[in-house]
């Protein structure tokens, strides 16, 4: 009896300790597997290496972090031995996924073939766009540009599907909708061979535009080599109403304003307060895709319920409920220092033109005129351009549309025509179901002298050749 007694308390015993370890054990951020994309198999968030890292780091530094360091230092190859100073230490980091787009992808798959790989390191995907020239209209472009580039398209479907990574075919949309759509996700970093990938960043991802070296690195396995980006707080408050409405695009002209075209270079642009929640994740993306006019290295937003509206709406409830449980890492620490701090009051921000020839040349909309007049610049403004990747959502082109619409049922004409493109053929076709597309085209279009578009970029020469004044505005003010 006393041995069976014996064995039996000391069986309790184990029971008791087995019991008390297990209740000690704190489930993981990596336990659960959310895969990045609807359209990927086997490739999952990394959360659990930003938790592992960012602890790590927070250890050595002793200090509170951004949440763009969160992010940067949470994909970092080594974060026990790295040197990390801002604007002076250079971080080798791992990516979660690669973008490139058509023109650089050629020289990129091609130095990626030479590294006798089956397949990239990461999800890596290929967009059609930028050899396809806008001249008559889509439908005739889109088959000019196939029939001119067949041998480059030809390629570029060959090798993607021999290394399996995405492709997405000519008329499929623009590269940085495309990625908002299908493959953005809060706390990731990526790496895109387009000046505007930090277009991404609207979904609280740290985006890069990089060389097509630098993206064959990281297909390569090899870490990405950055120098460690200073940080730009731009804190937002108060709350975007009437004109300056929730795309946002009137906050970046405003930081353009600011900042200058080489402001935030060697910098990350990181934006926070309580004014964030008033902003649309499509109009966050708009912010994010024109830092690049200022130099930055990229822009972000912390994670937030219209991110979580965004994610839910493009069929991503997974990515938005793992995101939810991963909050407190996608934003920033309290009292983080930044290197240089902007305050934009929404409420009392005023609708901007910007250009002309340059996106950091601000006007508010009151000036605009007596500037027109005080510079010279030609008084009519004869072509509207809508679109572009940074202002090409259904939530642009709704907006426009709705102000055609109203003119027209008012029996007014617009004294300047515009064009419009679409930011994929999703947004293509949800606007024409919606009959967008008609009213648009009651409008018309056509190319003149002076232009006032909504793209990012109004540099002499970019849109076209013609030397004439280029100015940057919302698409909510072409129409008028």
């Amino acid at each position: 009896m006393l041995n069976l007694s014996n064995r039996t308390a000391n069986a309790v015993r184990s029971l008791q300790r087995l019991a008390a370890g297990m209740a000690t054990v704190a489930p993981r951020i990596g336990d659960t597997k959310v895969p990045m994309s609807l359209l990927e198999k086997g490739a999952y968030i990394n959360y659990q290496r930003i938790e592992d890292n960012v602890a790590i780091v927070r250890d050595r530094l002793n200090r509170p972090l951004t949440l763009s360091e969160k992010i940067l230092y949470g994909h970092l190859d080594d974060p026990h031995g790295q040197d990390i100073e801002r604007g002076t230490s250079y971080l080798k980091l791992r990516p979660d996924r690669v973008a490139c787009q058509d023109a650089t992808a050629q020289m990129a798959l091609l130095q990626f073939m030479s590294a006798g790989m089956d397949t990239a390191a990461v999800p890596t995907t290929v967009h059609c766009d930028h050899l396809i020239e806008a001249q008559v209209g889509g439908v005739k472009d889109l088959a000019r540009a196939i029939d001119i580039n067949k041998e480059v398209y030809d390629f570029l479907a060959t090798a993607t599907a021999k290394y399996g990574l995405g492709f997405w075919k000519p008329g499929s949309g623009i590269i940085h909708q495309i990625i908002l759509e299908n493959y953005a996700f809060p706390g990731g970093l990526m790496i895109g061979t387009d000046s505007h990938t930090p277009n991404a960043g609207g979904l609280g991802m740290i985006a890069c535009g990089v060389g097509g070296a630098d993206a064959v690195d990281v297909m390569a396995d090899i870490p990405w080599e950055l120098k460690c980006p200073k940080v730009i707080g731009v804190n937002l408050t108060g709350k975007i109403s009437g004109w300056t409405t929730p795309k946002g695009k009137y906050v970046i002209l405003k930081v353009a304003g600011i900042l200058t075209v080489k402001g935030g270079t060697g910098a990350i642009v990181e934006y926070k307060g309580s004014g964030v929640e008033s902003l649309s994740c499509t109009g966050m993306a708009t912010i994010c895709n024109m830092g690049a006019e200022i130099g930055a290295t990229t822009s972000m937003f912390p994670f937030n319920n219209r991110m979580v509206d965004y994610l839910n709406a493009t069929k991503r409830q997974d990515i938005a409920n793992y995101a939810k449980q991963f909050a407190y890492n996608l934003k920033a620490d309290e009292n983080a220092e930044y290197d240089q701090v902007i305050d934009i009051n929404l409420s009392e921000l005023e609708p901007h033109i910007n250009g002309p020839f340059t996106p950091d040349l601000a006007t508010p909309l009151s000036q605009f005129a007596s500037e027109v007049k005080k510079n010279g610049w030609p008084e009519e403004l004869k072509v509207g351009l809508i679109g572009s990747c940074t202002n090409s959502s259904y939530e642009d082109m709704s907006r426009s549309a709705s102000i055609a619409k109203e003119a027209a049922a008012h029996g007014l004409e617009a004294k300047s025509k515009f064009t419009i493109t679409p930011g994929s053929e999703q947004v293509r076709a949800t606007i024409e179901r919606d009959g967008q597309i008609a009213a648009f085209e009651d409008i018309g279009g056509m190319y003149a002298n002076s232009i006032i578009t909504s793209y990012n970029r109004n540099f002499t020469g970019r849109n076209d050749a013609n030397p004439h004044p280029r100015f940057v505005a919302p698409p909510t003010l072409l129409p008028l």
